[in-house]
């Protein structure tokens, strides 16, 4: 009976390869991104929530997808619940059984849970944060600056890379600190964000700024002295003015497909996106003035946190798969001495199920670009539209939204295109 089942199991598996019918992660989340594309928003929610709500090894790649996505269509309250399940998802004992271990070796790497990369795990803090920060709560996103900061700590005791620290999530929150004029703890959020990436926003003029603001008159000297291309705005300290800050979110990050020389190898594709920036126009409301006139630009990309992080693990997957084929080889050979069509069909069955891990946080964007403008107190009507790469309004792109802001204040809006 139970040589009868394994080859039940077996013929399974290989029928199931052979009709195509074992979806991958990408072929499952599919529908969601074409029913974004196409402006349906509300189907792609109920879509992918099936999947967020599924316990399994893929729940947390699915739930960090939804959070987004549920970010994107303004629900930003049950984003956040959603994120806050990704954490605890993270946060469980990272425990893999011998037999899940053994079938990834035997079969495919989507037999262990999906855990996340280093600059994935930090994003989830960094999303909470925004969505705070759009919902007007400015000590609930300190919270989630304080975590990403605990968070920088333990990762630079495990000497991350860099390019899995993340600088847009210390970028983020040196400004959520100078929101709320704790200039010092800025100033190091900042100066994190410099030591992981020397060119992240406008950091040169941040660290000037801040280090003036903290009263780290050695330090700020020490910026001047090796910034001397920034120059200083007087308005930067000017209480009467408030800050607007635009964080646009670009495109579809690159995503993870069948390395076409070995299926086993996963490769990032980019994936072309019209938006070249966001276009900002502040205008005052009730009275005549002066529009304000901006554009974002770029400060960390995605894609590259994304392609270096693969690159980086090609050496051990590799190592991985190898040990994988031995594997295989030798419990075709231990089915084989039993009974020679099991062996054979054991053997074809597990090679052709070793295929790539597509598994990744799809819904994150290309790239993260920003604007500061500092405007007068007052009320004003903020309209955000895409440029293209000729600088003309990319289509569909469009965002209006009125709001007030008090002097000495700041104002975050986070905006998404696809």
């Amino acid at each position: 009976m139970k040589p009868i089942r394994m080859i039940l199991k077996f013929s399974v598996i290989v029928g199931c390869l052979l009709t195509g019918s074992c979806a991958t992660y990408q072929s499952k989340v599919f529908k969601s991104r074409e029913l974004v594309e196409s402006g349906q928003i509300s189907e792609a929610v109920k879509n992918l929530k099936t999947f967020a709500d599924q316990p399994g090894d893929d729940q947390l790649i699915y739930v960090l997808d939804y959070a987004t996505l549920l970010q994107y269509s303004g629900d930003l309250t049950e984003s956040n619940q959603y994120f806050f399940k990704a954490l605890k998802l993270i946060d469980q004992f990272d425990y893999q059984s011998i037999s899940r271990v053994t079938g990834s070796l035997l079969f495919n790497e989507e037999m262990v849970q999906y855990k996340g990369d280093t600059f994935e795990k930090i994003f989830v803090n960094a999303y909470l944060a925004l969505n705070f920060l759009e919902l007007n709560d400015l000590d609930s996103a300190l919270v989630e600056s304080r975590r990403i900061n605990q968070k920088y700590q333990v990762y630079r005791q495990e000497e991350k890379k860099n390019f899995e620290m993340n600088s847009f999530a210390s970028y983020l929150s040196a400004m959520i600190w100078e929101a709320d004029k704790k200039y010092d703890d800025a100033y190091l959020a900042f100066l994190e964000a410099y030591k992981i990436d020397s060119n992240v926003g406008q950091i040169h003029e941040d660290l000037i700024r801040t280090a003036r603001k903290a009263q780290r008159m050695d330090e700020y000297k020490k910026w001047k002295s090796q910034f001397p291309q920034v120059k200083e705005d007087p308005r930067w300290y000017d209480s009467s003015l408030a800050d607007v800050i635009i964080i646009f979110q670009n495109g579809w990050g690159a995503r993870k497909d069948f390395n076409p020389q070995s299926p086993r190898f996963p490769i990032l594709k980019s994936v072309y996106s019209e938006s070249r920036n966001a276009r900002i126009s502040i205008e005052p409301l009730g009275k005549n003035g002066t529009p304000y006139l901006d554009q974002t630009a770029f400060v960390y990309s995605v894609d590259d946190a994304s392609i270096r992080t693969l690159v980086e693990d090609q050496g051990s997957l590799v190592a991985r798969r190898l040990t994988g084929v031995v594997a295989k080889e030798v419990a075709a050979d231990q089915i084989r001495q039993k009974n020679e069509l099991l062996g054979l069909v054991a053997q074809i069955a597990m090679h052709a199920s070793d295929r790539a891990d597509l598994r990744q946080w799809s819904f994150l964007p290309r790239e993260f670009q920003m604007a500061r403008i500092r405007v007068k107190p007052g009320k004003y009507n903020l309209r955000l539209t895409t440029q293209n790469r000729y600088s003309e309004t990319a289509a569909g792109g469009l965002s209006e939204k009125e709001f007030e802001i008090k002097a000495g204040k700041t104002r975050f809006f986070n905006w998404r295109r696809f």
